[in-house]
């Protein structure tokens, strides 16, 4: 058995569907390990009937916890934590699966929105100074070395990155357990950023392979009534004061309101920054009113 995959159902039956039909692009079949979380569709049948494991849990305690009672079913060295709405173009996976074998680190592929064009899957260390460069200086108009360093998910060439969304994640399973991986108090959003940052301090890295490309559709459990600024901007301070304090909170803050507002100057009528700069100040406000 080359790898396993852990894939958490929410409501997810189409997007499943797709899934299901693009790991017959891998030369062998892993151990599939479904999870339905509190679903009302029938997601988990068709997960059955293509020969998963599935594991139907009471009510929706989270994705993080999902994910932690599909790792429990694994029988194999590595997983691959792997979102619904995720399509495989190719063999990569399982080119991810042996580089997460061969490097103890959490591994992550390149992600493509529908249209092709890459996403924002990569992110350097949040909370330093230096992130404030970028709010000022746009990236594209870097010189590559920069570029790369402020937008990892640019980079041509594998490199180790602060953090990654983790629609995809490889790893050895073993780390993973010692991981957690996620912490099963968060209910949703930015789990990854806070598994990424626990992997830091025990001196697990997190790297980007771009060679690996995969098709990911984006917020199918989060977006369905519209983007939830709020619960963004809530998480994000939530997990960065957690793990990394108050002052690289701060810094945060400031490298994301400067963010917001320039793009919001840059170009006019860039109603999504405006919305996030809104509930990033609602955040702050928030955690002021709790004498934080």
């Amino acid at each position: 058995m080359s790898f396993a995959i852990v894939c958490v159902l929410h409501d997810s039956r189409d997007d499943l569907a797709v899934l299901l039909r693009s790991l017959g692009r891998l030369p062998e079949a892993p151990q599939l390990v479904v999870v339905d979380s509190g679903s009302t569709d029938d997601g988990a049948q068709v997960a059955r009937e293509a020969g998963a494991e599935v594991l139907v849990l009471d009510g929706n305690p989270g994705f993080g916890a999902a994910n932690n009672a599909g790792l429990e079913r694994v029988r194999s060295d590595v997983t691959v934590l792997l979102n619904p709405d995720v399509e495989l173009l190719d063999d990569g996976l399982e080119r991810l699966a042996a580089h997460a074998r061969e490097r103890d680190a959490l591994v992550a592929p390149r992600l493509l929105d529908p249209d092709g064009t890459p996403q924002r899957s990569a992110h350097p260390r949040p909370g330093t100074a230096a992130a404030l460069v970028p709010a000022v200086w746009p990236p594209q108009a870097m010189p590559r070395a920069l570029r790369e360093r402020f937008d990892p998910w640019r980079a041509a060439a594998p490199r180790d990155v602060g953090w990654a969304i983790a629609a995809a994640l490889a790893a050895r399973t073993g780390t993973l357990h010692r991981l957690g991986p996620f912490d099963a108090g968060d209910f949703l959003l930015y789990e990854d950023l806070d598994l990424c940052l626990r992997a830091a301090e025990l001196g697990i890295p997190t790297e980007l392979r771009p060679d690996v490309v995969l098709r990911h559709r984006g917020g199918h459990a989060v977006n369905r009534e519209g983007e939830p600024h709020d619960l963004h901007a809530r998480r994000r301070r939530e997990v960065i004061a957690r793990r990394l304090g108050r002052r690289a909170l701060a810094l945060d803050d400031a490298a994301q309101a400067l963010t917001f507002s320039s793009r919001t100057l840059l170009h006019r009528g860039r109603a999504r920054e405006r919305d996030q700069l809104a509930a990033l100040r609602r955040a702050r406000r928030e955690d002021v009113a709790r004498g934080r």
